[in-house]
């Protein structure tokens, strides 16, 4: 979930009425507490099990946002907001898109671009997605989409995507290829030569866990396509898209894999997000050599937020009908309880307890008992916190990206569970509440 004012409102706003509410209820019931304890600790079992429902349902909540939150970060760390991503007209995604490499210098002389000692901050690249098949630890064949990233000068692109390498790596050389007689058996065509390749720590992981290796290192080399890489550097890209990329000459990775003489994009560094969006404009409606689309790197990974919509949407649909569940629950309990105390509540009746301190009293009950679960349920949700997962995340006119990533649990996940639970608590234990309440006491003596 974003920190976003939108979503705190929808949140606190809420939860701070029903917190206020809660003691509002304990100020004004009159009716000892230690009495509603007692009762909930008389009937343990029921509480506990009823408890336990909620924590199952706002623990299921609590990881599903979690996995959503922290899809949502990748988007957001992968964008610069001074960064314009300049593709052919047309192409919804890097994939598809096809630049004359001629037009290049043009482009990057527009007004807006920024120029650094004589060169434009400028990002030319060419961007593949390839299903790799490939075999476990376990001796299981399976496929990954591996993301490749052939970039022109990969110090410009470094500091365009502001990315940077592990202690211990280096950027391509000019080449992007280096002499190996490890590269393979004499004959097979590999022998010569080996491709550089700087990988994201996200992919050297996961690449990594092929061979039951933690991470691929620099210096190891593995198969992609019909040659065998070296890996000479690591970049460090915490929560970012890039993370889950390939990095080599743009040269070699047109030639590997059909992509030669063209770029695939163009990603240029503007003074700021007004002058991106400026830039992004012209180049979309005033350039007169080709037509282009281009697009703020914000606005382009904000649409690969779509499948992270749709999984919101998914758990709120899963979280609702749970939540029927819940509520249902809560209610079950509470009527069960109300039918056990009938005669309680004719004697508080009788001394003098108006029915509104009533309907308080066991309306505070199951709130309580919605709130120890559901709080339990948040704690044990705030464990994913930081775990690893992988996804794929693109919009519905793009190519899938496959992306590695730590799920997320912020106050607004706490706050949403928390919201969550008690309104499960309230709207279950209101009915019964009531019932409570309209039970004369003459009657509930008998």
């Amino acid at each position: 979930m974003n920190n976003t004012l939108p979503s705190l409102l929808a949140l606190y706003i809420p939860l701070g009425v029903i917190a206020l509410a809660l003691v509002l209820l304990m100020l004004t019931r009159k009716i000892p507490f230690q009495y509603s304890v007692r009762n909930l600790v008389v009937r343990w079992k029921t509480t506990m099990m009823t408890a336990v429902a909620f924590t199952v349902v706002v623990l299921l909540l609590t990881v599903m946002v979690a996995f959503v939150g922290g899809m949502n970060r990748v988007v957001a760390r992968s964008a610069h907001p001074g960064n314009v991503l300049v593709l052919s007209d047309g192409a919804t995604d890097e994939v598809f898109s096809n630049l004359p490499i001629n037009d290049a210098t043009e482009i990057e002389h527009q007004p807006g671009v920024v120029w650094q000692k004589g060169r434009a901050l400028s990002s030319r690249e060419v961007y593949i997605c390839i299903n790799q098949p490939t075999t476990g630890p376990d001796g299981r064949s399976k496929h990954r989409f591996l993301q490749i990233r052939g970039v022109e000068d990969p110090d410009i692109a470094a500091q365009v995507h502001e990315l940077e390498l592990l202690p211990g790596g280096q950027w391509l050389s000019v080449g992007g290829v280096q002499e190996s007689s490890t590269a393979g058996s004499p004959g097979d065509g590999k022998a010569a030569s080996v491709i550089e390749a700087v990988l994201g720590e996200a992919i050297a992981q996961e690449l990594g866990a092929d061979r039951g290796q933690e991470s691929l290192q620099v210096g190891d080399t593995f198969e992609l396509g019909p040659r065998r890489w070296l890996v000479v550097g690591i970049m460090r890209a915490p929560g970012s898209a890039f993370g889950s990329e390939i990095w080599a000459k743009r040269s070699i990775v047109g030639e590997t894999f059909g992509k030669q003489n063209l770029y695939t994009s163009l990603v240029l560094r503007a003074g700021d997000a007004a002058s991106a969006k400026a830039l992004a404009d012209r180049l979309s409606h005033q350039y007169k050599k080709s037509a282009l689309q281009a697009t703020t790197e914000a606005e382009y990974y904000s649409k690969l937020s779509e499948s992270a919509e749709q999984i919101l949407s998914a758990v709120f649909l899963v979280a609702s009908i749970m939540a029927v569940g819940g509520v249902f629950g809560i209610m079950n309990t509470m009527f069960a309880a109300i039918a056990q105390r009938a005669s309680d509540i004719g004697v508080l009746r009788i001394i003098g307890f108006a029915r509104w301190q009533i309907l308080a009293t066991f309306l505070l009950e199951s709130l309580v008992i919605a709130l120890i679960g559901g709080g339990l349920g948040c704690i044990l949700g705030y464990f994913v916190n930081g775990i690893s997962a992988s996804t794929m995340v693109g919009s519905n006119d793009g190519i899938p990206k496959s992306v590695v990533f730590e799920m997320v649990v912020d106050p607004n996940t706490v706050a949403l569970g928390l919201l969550f639970t008690l309104l499960m608590g309230g709207l279950g234990g209101f009915l019964p509440a009531l019932a409570a309440m309209r039970l004369r006491p003459l009657e509930s003596l008998r």
